[in-house]
């Protein structure tokens, strides 16, 4: 089998316990040659993803952002745009208003913008984890300046207790499951974009830049949000703690995350 291209998802599936690269998975790429391209595909931000680029050496490599809503070829040069998705703004409000009925957190990313509503716990949290400032500002606003400027969301996040998470996802199904992809990566989670994108749709397009034919690319993941990128792929494969779904359609099931899972079959299949 020839490879030519590795996509992988990065939390759950490419970070180790600490949400950070471990030793052996940054050893692994490195052996790989400097033009082998390493395609990172999350529902993170691109500035949640390029500082992974850049420990890796690769800051010019593509990024498939928002589960597919916006594909860049480079993080240099302003994100040269390959495709941008967006949940327009008067759905946003549309979700906005039944999460009124609730005390759940919603965030409105854009581009590289990621607009919060406080500095409260959730807010904290997400500043951590993917080591991005969130700009502190009311959804009216925001999305009056979209109105006016035609823009949208590439991503609506939801975060909150699971009981409400629960209930406000059930309401959302309801009303927006035919336009809308609603993917609960946790309890307590609902990340929602639009029902036309997705990390295989991503990858897909930067491949056709590349001349790179699908059935040469292998590809790693744990979530729902991976299937369609594992099914597609010419050698999926489902990291022991992914979801059972994705174990379902993989080529291979290798060691977990926080067990160096995606170094591993690197190793095996191309060093």
């Amino acid at each position: 089998m020839k490879i030519s291209a590795i996509c992988t998802d990065i939390d759950g599936t490419l970070l180790d316990k600490t949400r950070q690269l471990s030793t052996r998975t940054l050893k692994a790429f490195a052996a790989l040659p400097s033009d082998f391209p390493i395609i990172l595909a999350s529902s993170r931000m691109p500035g949640a993803m390029a500082h992974l680029l850049e420990e890796f050496g690769r800051v010019a490599n593509p990024l498939i952002c928002y589960n597919g809503g916006f594909v860049i070829r480079s993080k240099n040069e302003d994100y040269q745009q390959v495709s941008s998705t967006y949940i327009d703004a008067n759905t946003c409000r549309e979700i906005f208003a039944f999460a009124s009925e609730t005390s759940v957190h919603i965030s409105l990313y854009s581009g590289d913008s990621w607009f919060a509503p406080s500095k409260d716990k959730w807010t904290v949290k997400e500043e951590m984890v993917t080591k991005v400032k969130a700009t502190i500002d009311n959804h009216h606003s925001v999305l009056g300046n979209w109105e006016e400027n035609s823009r949208g969301a590439h991503k609506v996040m939801c975060m909150g207790t699971a009981e409400e998470i629960q209930w406000l996802y059930d309401q959302l199904i309801e009303n927006f499951s035919s336009s809308l992809h609603l993917y609960r990566s946790k309890d307590t989670y609902i990340e929602i974009a639009p029902k036309s994108i997705s990390k295989a749709s991503g990858l897909r397009q930067i491949l056709a830049e590349a001349a790179i034919p699908m059935a040469e690319v292998l590809a790693f993941g744990d979530n729902y949000n991976d299937i369609s990128l594992i099914e597609e792929v010419g050698y999926g494969v489902a990291v022991a703690n992914a979801r059972d779904e994705v174990k379902k359609v993989a080529k291979e099931i290798t060691e977990s995350n926080t067990a160096d899972g995606v170094a591993i079959t690197i190793e095996k299949l191309l060093l």
